[in-house]
């Protein structure tokens, strides 16, 4: 039977913290998301401590309830005890898809994921001069951008999305203490963001941020971190859904930003 469908419903979450004792917490929310949404997006942050463990709960928990595809980068937590490669790995052999500079497609709607670094936005970005450990950190920021400029040019399709866990703008920052704003992303992000046109961006870490904003040249980013979404929205489940239009055009190819206007994503609350 040929689909009616004209868009594609992206579910978007991050920073789940799942510890040991999250057994059976988000069961009914996964289910929520299923019965909403095409694809779900995960913003990284799915451990509390990096812990191999908590992985494996979540792994239960999204073999329970979700039933539609899963695509997901990594967060600072699932790092903190040297265990992502593990993490990963358990998430993988479930069926989810795990970004670290790559891409993937569904229903013609490409995805491309980093992790994302800190280093602060715009004129306030920290710039790789003085000791090395300065140089080293800045260039961690400048390697996650160029993961992700890879990742965004080797997808044909004419819509893209861009997800990751730290910000790549400092708008969806707001509400943070602006002390701690290079801590929370790097402009750096926002620079293939911009060159590719991406139709919508996800991410999460900014606890306390703002929802929504946008970049230099008008890409929507949405600040997904559950903590946000449950403060912001304490009557609904702490997702976003944004619908992307599918459409027949060909595709533009990746060597090259495609013209014309960004898609114009419909956001729908949960």
């Amino acid at each position: 039977m040929t689909s009616t469908r004209t868009h594609l419903r992206v579910a978007a979450i991050g920073d789940l913290h799942v510890s040991r004792h999250s057994q059976g917490a988000f069961q009914p929310l996964f289910a929520q998301i299923t019965n909403s949404a095409d694809v779900l997006v995960v913003c990284g942050d799915f451990t509390d401590y990096g812990l191999p463990d908590e992985a494996r709960i979540l792994a239960r928990e999204l073999t329970t309830a979700v039933k539609i595809p899963v695509i997901a980068v990594l967060g600072n937590h699932d790092y903190e005890a040297g265990s992502h490669s593990e993490i990963r790995q358990i998430l993988s052999d479930i069926g989810v898809t795990v970004l670290d500079g790559e891409a993937t497609e569904i229903d013609g709607i490409g995805f491309a994921g980093v992790k994302g670094f800190a280093g602060g936005f715009g004129r306030g970005a920290l710039g790789p001069w003085g000791e090395q450990a300065i140089k080293a950190f800045v260039q961690e920021a400048v390697s996650e951008a160029m993961k992700l400029e890879a990742a965004l040019a080797r997808l044909r399709s004419e819509r893209r999305v861009a997800l990751m866990h730290y910000a790549p703008i400092r708008g969806t920052c707001e509400g943070e203490p602006p002390e701690i704003f290079p801590y929370l992303g790097s402009s750096r992000l926002e620079e293939p963001i911009n060159r590719y046109r991406v139709s919508a961006v996800f991410h999460g870490h900014a606890h306390r941020g703002t929802a929504e904003g946008l970049t230099a040249a008008g890409v929507p980013v949405y600040n997904v971190a559950m903590p946000l979404l449950t403060r912001v929205r304490p009557d609904r489940p702490p997702f976003l859904i944004v619908e992307l239009p599918l459409t027949g055009e060909p595709a533009h190819p990746a060597s090259q930003p495609p013209p014309g206007p960004f898609a114009e994503p419909v956001v729908k609350t949960a």
